[in-house]
């Protein structure tokens, strides 16, 4: 028998067994409750768009003068050649570049092996000696670091990024983009979500693809399966009352009222769930269905999140790049006071 989720949407809407998230309009747009001890950034899905990511750094460099750093979940770029991770690196040296970045992995960055070469695409002879151990490689050197999982704090507050250790294709042909997680890179999560819980700290956890059944057009069946170990990653992460998951991947636009959801685990002590969130997309217009097409999908805008961290509170807001504006905002009170 399937498990039905339990989630609270942003909205106000409360389901058993979860804890009722402050409305977004509690507080007003850009507003602040207090002087934060924290300000970061979140977009995702740059996916080759640099003229939307220059807005994106621009408004975001106007907005919060005093960010402690962006994190960007996924999608980097549009397939993953070397020459593209370098024109994102151009458009960052440009500037304004963010005092610090963490990098999450996505699924565009496999999409190499696709194409013959740049120009040609060549899906009949996948994956044209593109190999698997090249394409982490191309996300290495561009991250700055040796593996897909990685910490780092903005602010003294932790930020973890996951994603998959394996494009699945090579290992399965009836697989493309699923996520795969390592016995090591889940106990590494679960080590550091139990440190930082003891330090009292809230823990942001950065993703490309979403969880099932949590935020925005995850109902939808594209993104019900795309975690081989939804169940091992979801036990992890809704243990902890003050942990925050940006997800990206689904371009579903942050005006919807489920853009925040509050996720509860069957099985888990915590009741109140933990915090999920659409980080948008920075990538407008059309995009590569990674079949070598393209295809609309709903609500694709120039999108991103600002986070303050408070001593008993955090606060996303949901920002349009583009048009220059706040379109809203959650209050999440911690359980415990930093």
């Amino acid at each position: 028998m399937k498990r039905r989720s339990l989630i609270t949407a942003a909205a106000g809407a409360v389901a058993l067994g979860t804890a009722t998230p402050t409305p977004a309009s509690a507080q007003p747009l850009g507003g602040a409750l207090s002087t934060p001890l924290c300000t970061f950034n979140v977009i995702s899905d740059i996916q080759g768009d640099l003229g939307d990511l220059t807005v994106a750094l621009k408004d975001i460099a106007a907005t919060a003068p005093n960010s402690a750093g962006l994190a960007v979940a996924g999608d980097i770029t549009p397939r993953g050649y070397d020459f593209e991770y370098a024109a994102v690196r151009q458009v960052l040296e440009r500037g304004p570049r963010p005092r610090e970045i963490a990098w999450a992995i996505g699924n565009h960055e496999f999409y190499v092996p696709k194409y013959a070469d740049p120009q040609t695409l060549a899906l009949a002879t996948w994956p044209n000696g593109t190999t698997e151990d090249s394409l982490f490689r191309s996300f290495y050197r561009f991250a700055g670091r040796g593996a897909v999982y990685a910490e780092t704090t903005f602010g003294g507050i932790p930020v973890l990024t996951i994603g998959t250790e394996r494009y699945m294709h090579y290992h399965d042909p009836k697989l493309w983009d699923e996520v795969w997680l390592s016995e090591a890179q889940l106990s590494w999560l679960e080590e550091r979500l139990r440190y930082w819980s003891g330090r009292r700290k809230p823990v942001m956890v950065v993703a490309h693809h979403p969880l099932p059944d949590t935020v925005s057009g995850t109902r939808n069946k594209l993104y019900m399966s795309d975690y081989l170990q939804a169940d091992a990653l979801l036990g992890l992460l809704g243990r902890y009352r003050d942990v925050f998951l940006f997800s990206g991947h689904t371009h579903w636009n942050l005006a919807l009222s489920d853009w925040y959801v509050r996720r509860v685990v069957p099985g888990t002590a915590n009741l109140d769930g933990f915090s999920v969130i659409n980080t948008g997309a920075i990538q407008t217009g059309f995009t590569d269905n990674g079949q070598g097409g393209e295809s609309t999908v709903p609500g694709v805008f120039n999108q991103g999140l600002q986070v303050e961290v408070h001593r008993d509170r955090v606060v996303v807001k949901a920002r349009d790049f583009a048009a220059g504006r706040w379109l809203k905002q959650i209050s999440v009170p911690l359980a415990t006071r930093i």
